[in-house]
Order: structure tokens, then sequence, then C-alpha cells
């Protein structure tokens, strides 16, 4: 970190890392000053309202602050979001939608139901035969299961592969590294936890089987072109030009939207069409069958589900319905099985991450939109790889 680093920006630093003491888990990674960590850790422990008080003071003094327009956009959205977030912390009762929109600066409303009946439409192709699409889609996914005591060496693999592509398009430090871990209990299906000077662990939740069709999905989100890539490249080029607000990465804040998105979209912008026959090659090299071309159509025909989970969140927090009947609307329109509804509804449910689903389903939707935007392949890669190394926010690329 920059020792001479620009008083608000510390103060915004401070401020942030203050929130991990009220909820553990609050700084998803921290890579400045292990000094000022320590000094927060240290000093008495915060109240919510303060925290709050303080985020919108910080955001009246901004204009006056000297700092760029970029940077004066990047902080001021997301010391609204910590505002909301220490009201949220000191009891208030926000309305869920508000609070959405406080925390990741887009606006939410339910999915069509049209549009699921569509992809249930398609996948009823995809996957013809005898017995309710459910049924039919539930043994498709148990045969796309991967064994246990392979999954280490698949994982290798397809990190090994997209590593190779990343770097080639979009230059990495000599030093990074990914470590790969499984793990339980937990009410996400992978999580990448930030080390610093180019360092990334991965957990890899076991709770939830994984399947030959996502497993690339997986690595490319949380590893290659995802958040790994992200991290080292804003921490080579912004925290090194001096930008120290991004040594902090906070949840539910705009930065989250962003990171959600284009690792959502980090398969289809390192592969793009064809990753389906991409990842067969890589799987019948480890002696695994998989058919690619279906998977792919299979994960075209869902992404008109892409609003399910949102809208379960707005039922379950906006019109304040029972939990059994979110997990019969999950297990409905995501053909899951009841024990998958409950997972996703655990996450749902999470105080910490109960509005954390908009990031996907938004982001997925602002960046992909934006990304399809572009004149040609090249541009659309200059477009990620803006993603990838400026401090954007949602507001930013409404603009354009």
């Amino acid at each position: 970190m920059n020792r001479a680093a620009h008083p608000l920006v510390t103060e915004y630093l401070r401020l942030g890392l203050a929130f991990n003491r009220l909820e553990d888990g609050f700084v998803d990674a921290f890579t400045g000053d292990p000094a000022l960590r320590r000094e927060v850790e240290n000093a008495p422990a915060p109240e919510p309202r303060d925290l709050a008080h303080r985020a919108a003071a910080l955001r009246k003094e901004l204009p006056e602050a000297g700092l760029s327009a970029e940077r004066v956009e990047f902080l001021e959205a997301h010391l609204r979001a910590l505002e909301c977030s220490g009201r949220k912390f000191a009891g208030e009762d926000i309305n869920f939608i508000d609070e959405v929109r406080a925390y990741f600066d887009v606006d939410i409303a339910p999915g069509n139901t049209e549009d699921y009946r569509e992809a249930h439409r398609q996948l009823d192709e995809v996957l013809p035969g005898e017995g309710d699409l459910l049924d039919r889609i539930t043994a498709h996914r148990r045969h796309d299961e991967i064994p246990p005591e392979r999954l280490k060496e698949c994982v290798a693999a397809f990190s090994g592969a997209l590593r190779e592509l990343v770097r080639d398009r979009y230059p990495l430090p000599d030093n990074e590294h990914v470590e790969y871990e499984v793990v339980g209990d937990k009410p996400w299906s992978g999580f990448n936890y930030y080390l610093g000077n180019y360092q990334s662990r991965v957990a890899i939740n076991s709770d939830l089987k994984q399947h030959m069709s996502q497993l690339p999905h997986l690595i490319a989100h949380e590893a290659y072109p995802g958040h790994h890539t992200e991290h080292c490249r804003k921490e080579a080029g912004l925290v090194g030009a001096g930008q120290d607000e991004q040594t902090l990465f906070v949840v539910n804040t705009p930065q989250c939207l962003m990171a959600e998105g284009l690792a959502d979209l980090a398969l289809k912008s390192i592969v793009g069409p064809g990753w389906g026959r991409w990842a067969q090659e890589i799987y019948a090299d480890l002696g695994l069958r998989f058919d690619g071309e279906r998977a792919e159509r299979i994960s075209n025909a869902s992404a008109n589900l892409l609003s399910v989970r949102q809208d379960a969140a707005l039922l379950l927090h906006d019109r304040r319905r029972a939990a059994d009947e979110v997990a019969e609307f999950l297990q409905r329109w995501s053909l899951v099985t009841p024990e998958r509804a409950a997972q996703s509804l655990r996450f749902l449910s999470s105080p910490l991450w109960r509005a954390y689903i908009s990031t996907y389903v938004e982001g997925y939707r602002l960046l992909g939109g934006w990304l399809d935007r572009a004149a040609d392949a090249e541009d659309r890669s200059e477009r990620f790889r803006r993603l990838l190394d400026e401090p954007l926010t949602p507001g930013a690329i409404r603009r354009w």
C-alpha cells in the first residue's frame, strides 16, 4: 500500500475494515497496509450507526477531495453501500429493493415466467424421454456428476488449460498462483479467497455434487479469467498506480456486482461458443465421457432461468412469503431437487448474503449486454479487459 495514501481513502479503508468487526467475512479481501488492519482490529468495537454516519460524512467530503472523477464515482458508490450496511447492522428495517439498490446500484424487478416456460420447453427438446422434465434433468445431472475421487485432477486440468488461455490474452504476473481446496458446510458452491501478492485460495464445496458441465464455469469464475485474474490485474495496475481503495474488497457493494458479472461471463469470454467441445476434449484426456454439445445446449436454454433465484429472494424478503413456498418456487422453475432448493434457500436466508443473489443476476445481465454490444470479437475482448483492469461501476456501464 502507498504510505502516502490520500487521507480520505485511508478513512474509507478504515471504515470498511471496521465492518468486519460487526460480521466476520464482511471484508472479502484486504491487501493493504497490515498496520492499518491491526489498528482497526485492536480498536474498541464499533457501533453500526456510527459507521453509517461516517460513510455519509465521507461521501460529503468527496467532491473537495481532489481525486479523479473515476475514483470519486467509485468511492461514492461504495460509501453509499457501506452507509446502508451500517443502517442494516443497526437494526433499521430497509425495504429489500431499496437495500439492493443501495448495495449494488441496480433496480430489480420480478422476472417473466414466460421466459422460464420457454427455458423448460428448450430443455424438454434437449433431454427427450419418458417422465416429467424434472425427473429427466435430475437423471442427467446424476449422470453428469464428477466421481469425488476424480475431482482434484479435473480441477487441475481445467485450471491449467484456462490459465494458459488467459495468460496469452491477459498477461498475469509470473508469480501468480491459485491453490484449490475442498471444504464443506458452506452456502456457496465455490469461493475465491484472494490473499494478495497475486495468490488465491479457491474453496470448492463438497456438500454439493460437482458436475462435469459446471466445473469449467466454476474454474473460470473463481480463477481464470474470473476473480483471481481480476484481483491480480487490479493489484498490479490500479494499486500499483496508487489507487489504494482497490486494496479493499467488501461484500454488498457495487464492486461485488461487477466482479460476479465478470466472473459469470468468464468462460464465455475466454473460450466462447464451442466451450462444450473444448471441455469434452479435456475430459476425454482424463478418460471421462462428456457430451459437450448437449451441455452447451442445456446451458443456453437455462440462461432464461437467470432471474429465478432473484425472484425467490423477492418472494422471501419483499413479499414475506413462507420459506416452504419459496422452496417450492425454486424447485418448480429451477428444476432442482428439494435438497438443492434448500441449499439455495440457505444462501438467500443468510443475513449477510440475502441480497447477494442480485450480483449474479443483474451483474450478468448488465455486463453481458455491454459485452454483446461490442462491434466484433476484438472489441469484445477489449471490453472484457477493461472489466478486469478498471475501477468501473454499474453506473459507468449504463452510461456506455
